[in-house]
């Protein structure tokens, strides 16, 4: 996803400004940019599609210095790939930088355009620098004019700001995107993440939402959405902010738990309001395209199937559109009857995962309308062959049992699946009501985490078995089987999954004491049905581990374990649910003596057939 550094210095920043665009590469981009304010006193914008190396080339042909700049990696959303959609963007003697998607900015441009005002580029950034540019003209400094700005701005925005009118000040601001104020001697930076400034400073403010910021080499003013001046903390960062450090962690996989409710927050930034997804965050083309889907076909393997198979209750719930979901090793090798107006989607979390590229390739001989790709590699073979695109933000996954990547899959989809609603007649008030779940999501997943300790003790009855089964009725069986897949990846056991109501269709007969059975039991319409599979169970003498609401009415007793988790809300329960079923996994491998991180005979990124 797009990347922003900034900086203010007494010395030469454009090296400063490349090594962070550099650091930033693993979000995803397809252009670059840096403005630089020139001893003369002039803006020196440089600007390129594609790699960072490409920009840095411009650079030598083309050298800039200053001790003022902005730069940018920009992942295209309004408007295709091009030097000309590249940002910073430029009016007049202001730059901006912009990470965000402003909504309303086709109605601000028709204003803007009617003042006179030429547009350069087909982005929605292009109207925030005029936007500025004009109220500036009215006499206000920098930061007068972008706060008034702000005010007239719809969506998602971080934004970067330069004058070469005020070559001391660099003014910055945030709503539902994140931005951090790098804090050094005599100097300070801005970006959108910490990794792009670890190489100048460990010392960050973290922008809080609605905050804007005047920084000057002699300090930073901040002011809150009210307009009033506050004080945020200033954190330091130890140790090294490396992927492959496992820090305080035993293994990698008990690390990547942990970090999802940072992992989910990441994947929420910048593509939701208040009441609203930004649908735009899908891709350039996404307005053109999701108006026309009458049908989805969701492929992937493994872990992403899973992610699909609870996308199916959500696209079909919420949106009203029939959905099939399939293993891409499968649908690759039949003849597909592919019905007008179906959407292509894959699910990866590499974006190389052979059997899905495939499939994604043989798809565009096939007539669908168009592909979207699920995936946490950004330039991976899915991204760059698809016509939409979602990124998760999970970073680095090194742990080959997939955690934080499905997690942020299954927030990657509800956006996808709540764009799709909004355009087939969700209420608003219920898109209201489904975002405001989101956004307390990141702080629900940290109490989820929370039950580690529990789930260990629990994990102790697992340590000797041979064989579980989990139960889980409708889109809470795609849960069961992702806590199967992780528990039989990691720690050896053969485990199972079927959804509850199927217990009498065979699965009964496996049940005894050496059985333990595994329940996923939120507080949902099918609670009642679910309670009734479990007397089944406990009739043939079979141990039940049950995963359960405060509210279910579960309470332990012999034979019967509650491990009883948060409330939370019905549209969130499959994602939240996951984690202690990931804890389960990681502590039964502890006991049983596995590679946690390696387990045998399997790859992170399967790229052969």
């Amino acid at each position: 996803m797009c990347g922003i550094v900034g900086a203010l210095a007494q010395r030469n920043v454009s090296e400063i400004l490349l090594e962070g665009l550099r650091r930033l590469e693993y979000r995803g981009y397809d252009s670059a940019g840096v403005c630089l304010l020139d001893g003369d006193g002039q803006l020196q914008l440089r600007k390129s599609q594609g790699k960072v190396a490409d920009l840095e080339a411009r650079l030598g042909d083309a050298p800039a210095a200053g001790r003022l700049g902005i730069a940018h990696t920009r992942w295209a959303t309004h408007g295709a790939p091009s030097d000309h959609n590249s940002h910073p963007h430029r009016s007049g003697d202001i730059a901006l930088v912009h990470n965000g998607i402003i909504e309303n900015y086709q109605a601000l441009r028709a204003d803007l355009e009617d003042k006179g005002y030429k547009f350069a580029s087909d982005t929605d950034t292009e109207v925030v620098v005029h936007l500025i540019h004009s109220l500036a003209a009215g006499g206000r400094n920098l930061q007068a004019a972008v706060t008034a700005a702000i005010e007239q701005l719809d969506g998602a925005y971080a934004l970067g700001v330069i004058s070469a009118d005020e070559p001391d000040a660099l003014v910055c601001a945030r709503s539902d995107s994140p931005l951090v104020i790098g804090i050094g001697i005599e100097e300070n930076f801005i970006a959108s993440d910490t990794m792009a400034l670890r190489q100048v400073t460990d010392r960050f403010i973290y922008l809080e939402e609605g905050d804007i910021a005047e920084i000057t080499t002699a300090g930073i003013a901040v002011r809150d959405s009210n307009g009033e001046e506050v004080s945020r903390p200033v954190h330091k960062l130890n140790g090294s902010h490396d992927a492959a450090d496992k820090g305080r962690y035993r293994h990698y996989m008990q690390k990547e738990i942990f970090e999802q409710p940072k992992v989910v927050e990441a994947t929420l930034a910048g593509r939701i309001g208040e009441k609203s997804v930004l649908a735009q965050a899908l891709g350039a083309r996404a307005n053109e395209i999701l108006p026309e889907v009458k049908q989805v076909q969701i492929v992937a393997c493994g872990t992403s199937y899973h992610a699909g198979l609870v996308a199916r209750y959500w696209l079909e719930d919420w949106a009203g559109v029939p959905c099939s979901v399939e293993v891409a090793s499968e649908i690759r090798y039949r003849k597909a009857a592919v019905r007008p107006g179906t959407l292509f989607v894959t699910i990866s979390q590499s974006g190389e995962t052979a059997d899905t590229l495939a499939a994604l390739r043989q798809a565009g001989e096939l007539g669908y309308l168009a592909s979207l790709t699920i995936c946490n590699v950004p330039n991976s073979s899915l991204v760059r062959e698809s016509e939409l695109s979602l990124m998760t933000e999970a970073g680095p996954e090194i742990g080959v049992a997939s955690t934080k990547a499905f997690t942020t899959q299954l927030v990657a989809l509800q956006l996808f699946c709540i764009a799709l609603a909004r355009i087939n007649g969700l209420p608003a008030e219920r898109e209201a009501e489904l975002v405001d779940a989101l956004h307390r999501l990141p702080q629900l997943m940290e109490q989820f985490t929370g039950l580690d300790s529990r789930v260990q003790v629990t994990s102790e009855a697992f340590a000797e078995k041979h064989h579980t089964l989990f139960l889980g009725r409708g889109v809470e069986y795609p849960i069961a089987l992702e806590g199967a897949l992780k528990l039989k990846e990691i720690s050896y056991i053969h485990a199972e999954a079927y959804p509850a109501g199927e217990l009498k269709h065979g699965p009964l007969a496996l049940v005894d004491a050496d059985m333990p059975v595994v329940v996923v039991a939120p507080n949902d319409e099918l609670l009642e049905k679910l309670k009734s599979n479990l007397q089944e169970v406990r009739a043939r003498g079979g141990e039940l581990f049950v995963f359960a609401s405060p509210k279910a009415g579960f309470h332990s007793e012999p034979g019967l374990t509650v491990v009883e988790v948060p409330e939370a809300p019905e549209s969130l329960a499959p994602i939240l649910y996951t984690v202690p079923l990931q804890l389960l996994s990681y502590h039964v491998a502890l006991l049983k003596g596995t590679d946690v991180d390696q387990p045998r005979n399997l790859a992170k990124s399967v790229t052969v057939e």
